[in-house]
This record gives C-alpha cells, sequence and structure tokens, in this order.
C-alpha cells in the first residue's frame, strides 16, 4: 500500500490530537508533542514523517502568500505522487497549506524522528529549497527556510552549505558539489565522493525508515554526485 493511501485509512485510527488533527487544523504545536510516543512502530514512524514533510512543503508554497500549482506539480514530482494517489495527496497538501502557522511543530517532529540535521532532514530542506525555486525566491520564503532549517537542527554553517546550492550562480560546479577545493588531487576527489555517497545514498532515507516515495530528493542529489565525481575524475571510482 502507498503511504497515501496509508494515510487515508491511518487517519481513522488516530485520535484528533495527533498529527493528522495537528494538520487539519484542530491543533497546532502541543497535539504533536503528545503523539509523538503514539510512533514508535515503523508504519507509524513513516506516517508521522510524512505528514511532517507534506505540512512543511504546503506551507513553503503559501509561505509568500500565493501557493501555486506549479509549486504543487513540484511536490508531487520530487514525493512522487502516483497519478492514483493524487487525491489523497491533494488532500493533505490542501490542509497543510491554508497557513504558515504551526511550521515548527511539524519540523520539530521530523528532527525528533530522524536525528537533528540528519541527511534525510537535509534532502527534505532541500525539496523545500526546490519547490520555493519555481516562482522566484521571496524573502518571506527565504525567512521561512531559514526558520525552518534551525528547526530541523542545521547550525548557522549547514544553512550556509545547503543555501550555496540553490542560490550559488554555479550550481553545477563539480567543485562545490564534492565540497572540495578546486584543483584537488584525486584521493581528496575520491575520499570526498565516498563520504557523500555514505551519506545521501537513497538506501540511507530507507534504512531510516522514510517512505519510498520520498526518497527523489536524495536520487536526484546522487545523480548531482555522481555527475561531478565523474566530470573531475573520468569514472575513476
Amino acid at each position: 500500500m502507498s503511504i497515501w493511501a496509508t494515510l487515508a485509512g491511518t487517519a481513522l485510527g488516530l485520535v484528533i490530537g495527533g498529527p493528522l488533527g495537528a494538520l487539519a487544523g484542530a491543533a497546532a504545536g502541543g497535539a504533536v508533542d503528545a503523539a509523538r510516543s503514539r510512533f514508535a512502530s515503523p508504519e507509524r514512524r513513516r506516517v508521522a514523517f510524512t505528514i511532517a514533510a507534506i505540512a512543511l512543503a504546503a506551507k513553503m508554497a503559501s509561505a509568500d502568500g500565493n501557493a501555486s500549482a506549479a509549486e504543487f506539480a513540484t511536490f508531487q514530482r520530487l514525493f512522487h505522487v502516483d497519478p492514483r494517489e493524487a487525491g489523497n495527496a491533494r488532500r493533505f497538501y490542501d490542509m497543510a497549506k491554508q497557513s504558515v502557522a504551526g511550521f515548527e511543530a511539524y519540523a520539530a517532529q521530523a528532527a525528533d524522528l530522524l536525528g537533528p540535521g540528519s541527511a534525510t532532514l537535509e534532502d527534505l530542506l532541500d525539496a523545500l529549497w526546490m519547490i520555493a525555486a519555481v516562482d522566484g525566491f521571496h524573502d518571506a520564503e527565504l525567512a521561512y527556510l531559514e526558520a525552518v532549517a534551525g528547526k530541523l537542527g542545521f547550525d548557522e554553517a549547514a544553512q550556509a552549505r545547503i543555501r550555496r546550492r540553490h542560490l550559488a550562480p554555479a550550481a553545477d560546479d563539480p567543485w562545490a558539489v564534492l565540497g572540495v577545493e578546486p584543483g584537488s588531487d584525486f584521493n581528496a576527489i575520491r575520499a570526498a565522493y565516498h563520504t557523500l555517497v555514505k551519506r545521501y545514498h537513497p538506501d540511507r532515507a530507507l534504512a531510516e525508515g522514510v517512505p519510498s516515495e520520498f526518497i527523489r530528493v536524495s536520487e536526484l542529489r546522487m545523480a548531482d554526485i555522481n555527475a561531478a565525481y565523474d566530470r573531475l575524475t573520468g569514472r575513476r571510482r
């Protein structure tokens, strides 16, 4: 069963004070805190993370006051929404986009589930940046991204590194993608490459219990990492 269908079915099994209730607007921060202990099982953990991701993505789209159809299309692409489940995905997305209010609770929940500043949370933050980029970056969106990043457990240095990936004029610079100084030797390039593969490989996200629908950002980042390595070394992995 897809995560979208699971969400639709799980809603009946949770009290309104849980994360689904919060997403529907029945509660905000305290309800999420009270519900964390209910998500010990892998399935419920997947549901909790998914709700946090939907909420943050939808609220990202509405941060500038205009949650556009193009932003929702980007959400669907990044989070791999099967056309057969588009109705379920849209339902939860539309609930969350009504207001930016309460985003802190969902960001805190995601950090609790996966560990502050984890690679999977970096995937989620990258997805928010990609949604924001659809119609150009607005001051309100940039402020939202900074606030979410802090709640997800990223310090200023990590936030600056992530921000450069999306705002730098040469985003496809292979040296920048691998995080090595231009002109570095093969050993340094290879070491950086293997470190990045270990941190960002999609299998890592799956092992952490993230739904398979949510690994698209990991796949995109790994494609960039592989392409950068190939450009610099000629595939000498």
